[in-house]
């Protein structure tokens, strides 16, 4: 029965791949997200094409070693081509260039991990949301394709020596684009908690234009009267937020926290958790309580920045990441507010003040 199911969504999914779900699309929608979706209705979706192991094998060049773009706790990410308009294998070089993401059997994620990414990313349509071409399900094999993202991961860019750090204005391109994908997943109809924002999570397209990535931990948001979701705790240490891991108890609010971690890290250049620190310098957030006074924040700020920067708007930037950090998650914004927070930080041409000096 499933089989069928799938051998007519490939059909559909091909047909429409290029208009109504294009990675390259400018538009967001949510199709209705019932729960819980039986299994065979989560594969059997018309936005993504089930892909048999061997046609990724083709794809990817039998997952060749020089086709390796990454690798962590879940497994392998090779690079791979597909055809635009029949999806299937073609030349490297050529076609649609894609990620395939190829799952460890003894990996931290799990076949529930992989159908909850399947689950959200094959409903979920929006610019900053990583596109989910598709997936393959074959025997004891999990794989995930994506949309190719050239620039790697926001880690890569901010902790990884390379010949020239991330400027003031792709800095804050990045936190507004990270920002709208949350904002988009909070706001929706039936709101998604994202459950593990980070640095390594946000990738960047040609332009640095910001996607997240990896919802194998999403979970849906408190419906009701209820005003948050217990879970098991799960996430990454440094970005969690401290309520939800003395609790269990998810909100948005939760991915607030995570999301001003990141800020944090994008205007200091410095990572959540670094070991090769002693005490409290470990821990990016209780190291830089002090940082951020009336007199500014340039304590804080990427030595690497020189100070090319707008003064105002990194105080600014710095005290709208330390909201998002209240001990308490009430008093901490909605992704709403942050982002249009952040927006009105584009300063406008021409306003150039920097601050020189630290």
């Amino acid at each position: 029965m499933i089989s069928i199911k799938i051998s007519q969504q490939n059909q559909q999914f091909i047909g429409s791949f290029q208009h109504k779900h294009s990675p390259y699309s400018g538009k967001s929608s949510a199709d209705s997200l019932p729960t819980p979706r039986s299994e065979a209705e989560i594969l059997s979706s018309p936005n993504v094409k089930a892909f048999s192991f061997n046609e990724l094998r083709n794809a990817t060049r039998n997952f060749r070693p020089d086709s390796l773009l990454g690798e962590g706790g879940f497994g392998y990410v090779f690079k791979g081509w597909i055809d635009e308009h029949t999806l299937s294998a073609a030349k490297p070089g050529s076609g649609l260039v894609i990620a395939v993401k190829k799952l460890k059997p003894e990996g931290f994620q799990g076949h529930k991990e992989w159908l909850t990414e399947v689950n959200y990313l094959g409903q979920l349509h929006h610019p900053n949301l990583v596109k989910l071409i598709g997936y393959c399900f074959e025997g004891d094999n999990r794989l995930l394709v994506y949309e190719f993202m050239p620039k790697g991961s926001l880690e890569n860019h901010l902790f990884r020596r390379g010949p020239q750090p991330l400027s003031w204005a792709t800095r804050m391109k990045v936190a507004i684009g990270a920002a709208r994908g949350l904002s988009f997943l909070h706001e929706a109809e039936e709101q998604v908690i994202y459950r593990d924002f980070k640095a390594s999570n946000i990738l960047l397209d040609g332009e640095f234009n910001a996607k997240l990535s990896d919802f194998g931990l999403a979970k849906a948001g408190p419906t009701g009267d209820k005003t948050h979701v217990s879970t098991q705790i799960v996430g990454t240490h440094g970005y969690a937020a401290p309520e939800y891991v003395a609790t269990g108890r998810l909100t948005a609010k939760s991915d607030v926290y995570s999301f001003g971690v990141v800020l944090l890290e994008l205007l200091s250049g410095r990572r959540a958790v670094d070991k090769t620190k002693v005490g409290v310098e470990q821990n990016l957030v209780e190291g830089n309580l002090t940082w951020v006074t009336r007199e500014g924040c340039s304590g804080l700020m990427e030595i690497k920045l020189e100070g090319q920067y707008p003064q105002k708007a990194a105080f600014t930037a710095a005290t709208l990441a330390w909201q998002c950090l209240n001990q308490d998650p009430k008093l901490r914004p909605r992704m709403a507010e942050v982002l249009t927070k952040l927006e009105e930080l584009q300063a406008p041409k021409g306003a150039t003040k920097t601050f020189q000096g630290r």
